[in-house]
């Protein structure tokens, strides 16, 4: 999961070792573009499909953005890290296509509730514990869809994707006080729609 990993100060040897493997997918070496979709494939279909609200609209978002990725790897130049690149093509590929397929509103279907990515299985909680988690994920879900896209991007980069204030403003071309603001807004659009469900 996106959410999942350490939270950590990018340093200059990432970006070294960003610029490295983009050098090598100029040069022809496939394993290089493998690397970069082991990286970021989970991480940007969780996006895909916390943005869209279905599994199948992720999966063919999830595609397009990678085949999007390689064509523009070779333009990378590390003036931000590969990660921060790499979502905000993400981003701007699921704006693109979702405002022009789906109103700014949209329900998630049943069965893209089902393993939806926000609740992760735990196997030392029994099946009632599993239950409630599972209906609390769905609940969540439903609500982030009411959320208008431009406060449900910044509150899913952050509190579902992991990412830092600083990496959001720069995925989303605004400054960090922007950010802050948009997750507020988010948060608290997101809370009152799921005090309304209950």
């Amino acid at each position: 999961m996106g959410s999942e990993g350490p939270l950590y100060p990018v340093t200059h040897h990432d970006v070294a070792l960003d610029v490295e493997l983009v050098e090598r997918h100029r040069c022809g070496d496939l394993q290089a573009f493998d690397e970069v979709y082991e990286r970021f494939g989970e991480m940007i279909y969780n996006l895909a499909q916390r943005l869209a609200g279905n599994r199948e609209e992720a999966a063919d978002l999830t595609q397009e953005i990678f085949l999007r990725i390689y064509r523009h790897l070779g333009s990378f130049g590390g003036r931000s890290t590969l990660k921060t690149w790499v979502f905000r093509i993400a981003i701007n590929h699921c704006r693109d296509r979702l405002s022009r397929h789906y109103p700014a509103t949209q329900s998630i279907d049943d069965e893209a509730e089902e393993g939806s990515g926000v609740t992760i299985a735990d196997p030392g909680r029994g099946p009632e514990e599993l239950a409630v988690a599972a209906d609390e994920g769905r609940r969540v879900m439903e609500g982030l869809s009411k959320v208008p896209p431009v406060f449900r991007e910044a509150v899913v980069l952050r509190d579902l994707e992991g990412l830092s204030y600083e990496e959001i403003a720069e995925v989303l071309g605004v400054r960090v006080g922007t950010v802050r603001s948009r997750i507020a807004r988010g948060r608290e659009q997101l809370r009152v729609l799921l005090e309304k469900q209950v």
